[in-house]
């Protein structure tokens, strides 16, 4: 406010000091322009009269000069500059140096006097100089000067006293009542309390105070809410204590659950004894149970052994690296920041994990949880130990391999290959198969034998299953924009079928590199098992009408609740592939295989056979009427690069006949 003020008082001197100088000129103009009129008044009868050398008369004539008012001084003063006639006016007063120099006092004019005759070249007999009064200028100038801080100071007081009042409606006398409101409050209206706003505070200042108080005020009642919600939902008197829960984890073994047990141990509850309120002490206990509760599964039983501890039955666990991901999921947990007032703690815990083993009973698996937690906490906080070393080092193996398989990832060390699917009768290339190959360290790529089944088992199937496809629909549209409409298949692992995100991803995908419909071909493995396979025709069915083909992959090898998706009408499903299983028993076993061409027949459906590795096999499937297979006896899986060398650039296998069928696949797609 003070430099507003200040800025204010420099512009208002500045508009002074302007119109000051504005105004003095004018009056210098007006004068010396007085004066001059004054002078050409008497020009003429005192040149003569100087000509004459007459000098009472030149006084008589200067003398006539005094009513004008203006005129404080005439001088006649010869061309030689000698000062012929002097004649004051006026008495003079002392006008200030400072404004003298200021203001250019006196003011003053020169207007030469010529000989009557005027001769061809006349020169001056002498100069008529008029001087103005300086006192009256000076006393015009403060004048002036006083009439401009008047009005400027009356100005300034209006719009003070406006800017006064518009303060103390818009501001002072709003702060004042929201403070008279908020000093009124009683103690029990104090929590979720709203200040009311004013239609003329919406977009000020105030308006905002008021929005972030209320918006505090609810945070504040939301997180009353949940503490009484969480005292409601997990009193310490609900929570099973130790008794009970040896109770129930012997109960689990006796069911024959195998149960696993899991102490957590927190160190922050035993630290803040003596340090937090009773009211801190108790939010910080009641969060660190909603947050255990969080993290465990609706078959899990949490139990309170005492203030600090914790212990976790998980029936029905024996994998040691489930177990560490649920402790490592809980350390997360607990160690999310938690404001208490003017503290912010970050939780603690150690974890112990005992597994189950044959003849232990409860006490005994209750003790060596506490003791494996005892052991984490001196290898510091948020350590997890097994009370078994083995145990342990299964679980930092599995964790090995997760970092492992992400690895491979961003390293490159995993890529795509294609197996050619061709023609039976003429070779020619109709489609490719995607399949997965691993760097080995000799340079060699290889298919990596469990490295499927270990992302499965380490949760990273979906991010391994995302990471083909997008690398497929990338080689796809690659092709694309060349002209080459050749289909790929790609396996879709079963967790992925089941997943409610996959339809927005795989979109997500086809949007992207602009697949064109039908050259994408998800191979659905049925030897992987669906627990609800209605799920999976619903996800199928979406898929399948943004223009993605559906491929039954190892068909007969899986469960028969799977074979019921070809029982409906609206099937999603487009071919059926022959497990290898069965073509390697071609021709002298073909009963399944002929089974396998009969129910594609009865449901119009294509028929793909895997595996083929010698002439026997492909002239039996000639003759049962399969047109597309893959395997060795027609070519080995090949990396994008020699695929597209050997196959794409190449005429003797990518021939005219080869490209009209495979768009005459696409167009008879895209007609169903």
């Amino acid at each position: 406010m003070a430099t507003v003020f200040s800025v204010s008082l420099v512009f208002i001197a500045v508009f002074i000091i302007i119109l000051l100088f504005h105004f003095t000129q004018q009056n210098r103009y007006t004068v010396a322009t007085q004066m001059e009129s004054i002078a050409r008044s008497v020009r003429a009868p005192l040149s003569a009269a100087i000509l004459k050398a007459d000098i009472p008369q030149a006084e008589s004539i200067l003398m006539q000069i005094p009513p004008s008012g203006i005129v404080g001084r005439a001088d006649v003063v010869l061309p030689n500059q000698f000062q012929a006639l002097h004649i004051n006016f006026a008495t003079e007063h002392p006008v200030p140096l400072l404004m003298a120099r200021l203001f250019e006092l006196p003011v003053q004019i020169s207007l030469p006097l010529y000989s009557l005759e005027r001769p061809a070249n006349p020169q001056p007999l002498a100069y008529l100089v008029l001087q103005a009064d300086s006192w009256r200028m000076y006393r015009h100038i403060i004048s002036i000067i006083s009439t401009l801080v008047t009005t400027w100071l009356m100005l300034v007081l209006v719009v003070t006293v406006a800017v006064t009042w518009c303060i103390n409606r818009l501001m002072v006398h709003p702060l004042r009542n929201i403070a008279q409101e908020l000093h009124g409050l009683e103690r029990s209206q104090v929590a979720g309390h709203q200040l009311k706003l004013g239609a003329l505070h919406r977009d000020d200042e105030i308006g905002l105070l008021v929005r972030s108080y209320n918006r505090n005020q609810q945070q504040i009642r939301r997180l009353l809410e949940e503490k009484e919600k969480l005292a409601t939902h997990f009193p310490l008197s609900e929570l099973p204590n130790k008794a009970l829960l040896l109770a129930l984890l012997e109960q689990t073994t006796k069911e024959g659950k195998a149960p696993a047990l899991l102490v957590v141990s927190s160190e922050t509850l035993q630290e803040v004894v003596g340090v937090l309120k009773e009211s801190q002490r108790e939010t910080l206990l009641l969060t660190v149970i909603s947050r255990l509760k969080g993290c465990l599964g609706a078959d899990m039983t949490l139990a309170q052994m005492n203030q600090y501890d914790f212990a976790v039955i998980c029936p029905q666990q024996s994998d040691p690296w489930a177990m560490m991901t649920l402790a490592r999921q809980i350390l997360a947990a607990l160690h999310e920041p938690l404001p208490l007032q003017n503290l912010h703690l970050r939780p603690t815990a150690s974890i112990g994990i005992a597994m189950w083993a044959q003849a232990l009973g409860a006490e005994q698996q209750y003790r060596r949880a506490m003791s494996a937690a005892l052991a984490a906490r001196r290898f510091g906080r948020n350590q997890v130990q097994f009370y078994e070393p083995e145990q342990l080092q299964r679980a930092q193996q599995r964790l090995a391999q997760e970092s492992h398989i992400l690895n491979a990832l961003e390293t490159g060390q995993l890529a795509i290959w294609l197996q050619p699917q061709v023609d039976i009768l003429s070779g020619t290339l109709l489609g490719a198969e995607v399949l997965l190959r691993q760097h080995q360290e000799d340079g060699q790529w290889s298919q990596p034998d469990t490295l499927l089944e270990q992302a499965e088992a380490c949760g990273l199937i979906m991010t391994v299953g995302i990471w083909m496809l997008d690398a497929s629909a990338r080689l796809l549209a690659s092709w694309q924009q060349r002209g080459v409409m050749l289909p790929l298949s790609i396996n879709l692992s079963a967790l992925q079928l089941v997943t409610p995100d996959v339809v927005a991803q795989l979109g997500e995908l086809l949007q992207r590199y602009r697949i064109q419909p039908g050259t994408l071909i998800l191979e659905v493995t049925e030897n992987r098992r669906v627990d609800d396979p209605q799920a999976a025709i619903n996800i199928l069915r979406p898929l399948r009408d943004k223009g993605v083909r559906i491929a039954l992959d190892d068909f007969g090898m899986g469960y028969a609740s799977l074979y019921q998706f070809h029982q409906n009408k609206a099937t999603p499903v487009d071919i059926l592939k022959i497990d290898k299983a069965f073509v390697d028993l071609l021709p002298d076993n073909n009963s399944v295989a002929s089974l396998i061409m009969d129910a594609a027949g009865r449901l119009n459906l294509d028929v793909v056979a895997q595996g083929v590795e010698n002439d026997a096999q492909q002239r039996w499937l000639q003759e049962a009427g399969v047109q597309v297979v893959l395997g060795q006896q027609f070519a080995e899986p090949l990396s994008p690069d020699t695929f597209a060398t050997r196959y794409l650039h190449s005429p003797a296998f990518l021939t005219t006949d080869s490209i009209t069928k495979i768009h005459q696949n696409v167009l008879s797609y895209e007609k169903k």
